[in-house]
C-alpha cells in the first residue's frame, strides 16, 4: 500500500470509510451512478471545469478542487442525497470529497485514460477497498 492510501485510509475510517459507508460509499455512488465516470466528466464539463478533471484522468498532477467548486459541479440536491447517505452535513461531505476525489479518479485512470465497461467497476472496487479498509 502506497503512503496516498494509508493516509487517505486513516482520514476515511475516522469519517466511517471503514464500515463500508461513509465516503466510500459516497464515492462508490459518484463513479457508478448517472454514466459512470464519464458521467462525472460530463457533469465538470457543464460546470466548466472538465480540464480539472480531464487533469485528474491525466498522468500529470492532479489539480485541486474545492468545496464550493465540488458544490457547483455536483448541485445542491445531490450533495444533500449524497451527505444524508454518508450520515454527514452537506458542508462536511464537500469538504471530504474534494480532498480525496482527485486522488481517487487519479488513481483509477493510472495510465491517464478513464477505463471501459466492467473495468471500471473492478477498478473502483480494489481502489475503494484499498483506501477505506478492504483487502488490496
Amino acid at each position: 500500500m502506497s503512503l496516498f492510501d494509508d493516509m487517505a485510509k486513516g482520514a476515511m475510517g475516522a469519517l466511517g470509510g471503514d464500515k463500508g459507508g461513509g465516503l466510500a460509499g459516497v464515492a462508490s455512488q459518484l463513479l457508478t451512478q448517472e454514466g459512470g465516470l464519464q458521467g462525472l466528466v460530463q457533469k465538470f464539463e457543464q460546470a466548466g471545469m472538465g480540464d480539472m478533471i480531464k487533469g485528474w484522468i491525466s498522468t500529470g498532477p492532479n489539480p485541486a478542487i474545492s468545496a464550493d467548486q465540488l458544490q457547483k459541479v455536483l448541485g445542491s440536491d445531490t450533495v444533500t442525497k449524497l451527505a444524508a447517505s454518508a450520515g454527514i452535513n452537506p458542508q462536511d461531505l464537500l469538504q471530504q470529497v474534494s480532498q480525496h476525489l482527485p486522488g481517487i479518479i487519479d488513481k483509477l485512470t493510472p495510465n491517464g485514460a478513464a477505463p471501459s465497461g466492467n473495468a471500471l467497476q473492478d477498478g473502483l472496487s480494489g481502489v475503494l477497498g484499498g483506501l477505506f479498509g478492504g483487502k488490496s
